[in-house]
């Protein structure tokens, strides 16, 4: 098996990452530019100085855009990982077996090719055998923090401009700004898991691995 993988190129063995983190990057600049523009014509309107590319980067606006749709996307993964491990749907691709036992659901057992902490064994395995929702649950907080803060000082940017007051950011989780933009992203993604968990039962990908085979009864549940 490991002579299989070595003889395929790097490209080959990492070609779904590579092109979503590619994807990811381009569509980062193109936010970045288009937000820049944006936010230079507000500043424009309110008769503000414009900033150049880098203070945007660094910006309240820019900040909170960005780590506002990063909270959502790990808010649903974690979510996803956690509920799936109890919850199912019969017929969906997406959930485990209604009665028959699991791969992953069996006891982690120590071998040379097993990772590093299922060989140590005691708390360390404990924690690993939960860390992809432990890292998703870091990243969605680390996200929403960072979403507040930079919509907290774009906030006080508009109120600056306004000549009003600024707000402590106590003050300002007592408006309706903050969660307004919280709540849009989060029910897209809890609409987003809805629509793949349903649709698997009925629809099919040919060579998906998030599909059931194309013969596939649509009550038969899992992959």
């Amino acid at each position: 098996m490991t002579t299989d993988r070595q003889s395929r190129s790097f490209l080959y063995r990492n070609g779904l990452s590579l092109v979503f983190l590619t994807l990811f990057l381009l569509t980062l600049a193109a936010q970045a530019i288009t937000g820049w523009n944006k936010h230079n014509q507000d500043l424009k309107e309110d008769q503000q100085a414009q900033i150049g590319i880098g203070t945007y980067l660094q910006s309240g606006h820019f900040i909170s855009a960005t780590f506002e749709n990063f909270e959502s996307e790990f808010l649903q993964m974690a979510l996803y990982v956690l509920l799936t491990v109890s919850l199912r749907q019969i017929g969906s691709a997406e959930s485990k077996s209604l009665d028959k036992p699991e791969e992953v659901d069996r006891e982690p057992v120590p071998g040379p090719d097993a990772p590093w902490a299922v060989r140590k064994g005691g708390w360390i395995l404990k924690v690993y055998q939960h860390s992809l929702s432990i890292a998703f649950g870091i990243l969605f907080l680390t996200s929403w923090g960072l979403h507040l803060y930079g919509s907290w000082q774009n906030h006080n940017v508009a109120q600056s401009a306004k000549d009003l007051p600024k707000d402590t950011v106590l003050q300002y989780l007592g408006q309706s700004e903050f969660w307004f933009e919280t709540f849009q992203n989060w029910q897209s993604e809890f609409l987003s898991v809805f629509a793949i968990v349903f649709l698997t039962i009925y629809l099919r990908q040919k060579g998906s691995p998030e599909s059931k085979p194309v013969d596939a009864p649509d009550m038969e549940t899992g992959k």
